[in-house]
């Protein structure tokens, strides 16, 4: 018994952690339930769900400092701010998505994150502002075993009250009802005269203000800035996944014991706090792939939905493909190499994204993870081991092959967007073991990477370096090519296509779709592993989940389901990146603008645009 004690941490400690994970826990459910509430009504995934959480705090901080408007007051305001601006967002973007694919609602609510951030970034700065506690909420109660501070008390309640307001006005009463029925089955909703575009636009709206009013109650207790809903957002994805998609109550329970378990994670073991809901995450969909509330998806997206214009055999024609190769050969002539360099990786990256979602239709957001594990492996296999370049290569490959498999394991048996949420959340998680590790020397990385030498070549020199990573990138997009035009790259595109009719015909699809992450993490590897070599530092950056936002920008600039769409969106990302530099922060802006501009505009991509533009030329 005593030696029991002796492990167990002072009381104090142990229940401050727990104030901390409910008040966690709070912000987790409130946000969750905005989440659940837009995707189980309007089936949208809304990933601008941490920057209108951001925004929230933010017009608390600029009513108290410009108005002096008082933190109650800006309680009520801010949520309708808040929600006005996701009227707008409604209005004008969202609405003209409703009867596409999950995809494009939460590839547009990405790129409205990064003009919301972008825009902040440069008018207020990274570094934060701080928000006074509120009259009457500064004491705390002190109950012997440990203090509980007032305004921390009243975050628990409020939240609590909330939530279960909003489960009831949904569940239990006649405008909830509506709500159910216009999601459910709209033309016969509108026979009845109720105005259904109006329900829908409240609906998102309502979920948004809920993001604006956890803003405003964090706001004294975190630093304001652009950056305080970006990370946050991706533990709520977590939350979400793991209550079960769509359900409310699921996500209200998941938020406030998830934020539990994170507090007694920081007692115990306070190295794995960050990864404790990813884990939980893990562990509950090996049991429970629909999450603990939810239910097995059932709606596959009409294959017209999404854009996948194929092989344009116009650009695929050898003459094409020549005239390539002796641009690529000549390219550093004219420019820069390292910029070719960051060309080639991003390119690759983007050939191993498409792999998966324009022939398998996988949207996966956890690409950055395979790209990190590729640069981390060759920058421990080129500097530590003293491997030459090409056995650093295919060891990162092997690297993200192998975490590729455990990753697909985990997400094949969802589908759709499910899918997209699961691989984010892994990925997440991957980042926070890299950022613990020793061997990733964490924010600084591994610098000074040894390139070495190539059957006699120096490395060293930019122009060998850049030939090398030629020659590997352009046997890997061979390869991809050759499994695309494959019988097995065939089954994939009828798996993508229609899924039942593929297992009816008697293909293991769960198999096939496995194969294919598999191997899209493997080329996703190789890709990391030529950035560690490059550039000669392995860094979080490449890590982030930012990372995994620039492989479906680059598939969807350059189009999905294309050959060559990748490389060209690759190559407008990494010229955006290094011709507009000097704009600072307001590159994301422009991602962000070239992201909705896409999803509205050409939902084929450059090459697919063109490719249809050809198509439409010959018919004439």
């Amino acid at each position: 018994m005593s030696s029991l004690l002796e492990i167990l941490p002072p009381l104090p400690a142990l229940f401050g952690q727990l104030i901390v994970g409910l008040i966690n826990g709070s912000f987790y459910a409130l946000l969750s339930l905005g989440l659940a509430l837009i995707f189980g009504l309007l089936n949208v995934v809304n990933f601008a769900h941490g920057a209108q959480y951001m925004l929230g705090a933010l017009t608390a901080w600029l009513l108290l400092k410009h108005l002096g408007v008082s933190y109650w007051i800006a309680l009520i305001i801010a949520p309708l701010i808040v929600g006005a601006v996701g009227f707008v967002i409604e209005r004008l973007f969202l609405r003209h998505l409703y009867r596409l694919d999950h995809l494009y609602g939460m590839l547009m609510t990405f790129g409205v994150t990064l003009i919301a951030e972008g825009v902040v970034r440069n008018i207020f700065g990274a570094s934060g502002e701080g928000y006074p506690l509120p009259q009457g909420l500064t004491g705390a109660w002190n109950f012997g075993f440990m203090l509980l501070p007032h305004y921390r008390g009243w975050v628990i309640a409020v939240s609590i009250v909330v939530c279960l307001a909003t489960w009831l006005a949904i569940e239990k009463t006649s405008i909830g009802s509506y709500v159910r029925a216009a999601t459910e089955n709209a033309p016969l909703t509108r026979a009845f005269g109720i105005n259904v575009p109006r329900i829908l636009m409240l609906t998102y709206s309502f979920g948004v203000a809920l993001a604006g009013f956890a803003g405003v109650m964090a706001a004294p207790l975190y630093q304001v800035n652009a950056g305080m809903g970006s990370e946050l957002i991706i533990v709520v994805f977590a939350v979400v996944v793991i209550g079960g998609m769509g359900s409310i109550i699921g996500a209200v329970i998941s938020g406030f014991a998830l934020g539990i378990i994170e507090g007694l994670t920081k007692v115990f073991y306070p190295e794995a706090s960050t990864t404790a809901v990813f884990l939980v995450m893990a562990i509950v969909l090996l049991i429970r792939p629909s999450g603990l509330f939810g239910v097995v998806q059932t709606h596959r997206p009409d294959p017209q939905e999404v854009a996948t214009p194929g092989r344009i055999p116009i650009l695929d024609t050898p003459r094409v493909q020549l005239v390539l190769l002796v641009i690529l050969l000549l390219a550093p002539v004219i420019i820069y190499p390292p910029f070719l360099l960051k060309v080639l990786c991003f390119a690759l990256l983007a050939c191993s994204f498409n792999l998966l979602l324009g022939y398998c239709g996988m949207l996966s957001f956890g690409h950055a993870a395979f790209y990190g594990a590729g640069t981390y492996a060759a920058a421990v296999c080129a500097k530590l081991a003293g491997l030459d370049p090409l056995s650093s290569v295919v060891v990162g490959a092997i690297a993200a092959a192998l975490l590729g498999g455990v990753f697909g394991f985990l997400s094949i048996r969802r589908q759709g967007i499910y899918f997209s949420m699961i691989t984010l959340a892994l990925a997440q998680m991957f980042y926070f073991f890299i950022v613990q590790a020793e061997f990733s020397g964490n924010d600084e990385g591994i610098q000074a990477v040894p390139r070495g030498s190539f059957i006699g070549l120096n490395l060293a020199d930019h122009l060998n370096m850049y030939y090398f990573a030629l020659v590997i990138s352009g046997l890997s997009f061979l390869a991809i090519n050759r499994v695309i035009a494959s019988p097995f790259g065939l089954a994939l595109k009828s798996i993508r296509d229609n899924e039942s009719r593929a297992l009816s015909l008697g293909y293991p699809v769960d198999r096939y779709k496995w194969v294919a992450f598999v191997m899209s993490a493997f080329f996703a590897g190789i890709a990391g592993a030529l950035d560690a070599l490059s550039f000669q530092l392995a860094s979080l950056t490449n890590v982030h989940w930012t990372m995994s936002g620039h492989a479906v920008l680059m598939g969807i600039i350059g189009g999905v389901g294309t050959l060559l769409g990748p490389v060209v969106g690759a190559l407008v990302v990494a010229a955006l990146e290094n011709y507009l530099a000097s704009l600072g922060t307001w590159v994301l802006v422009v991602q962000g603008v070239i992201f909705v501009a896409c999803v509205l505009a050409f939902r084929r991509g450059i090459v697919g645009e063109l490719g249809a533009w050809l198509a439409r030329r010959q018919l004439r």
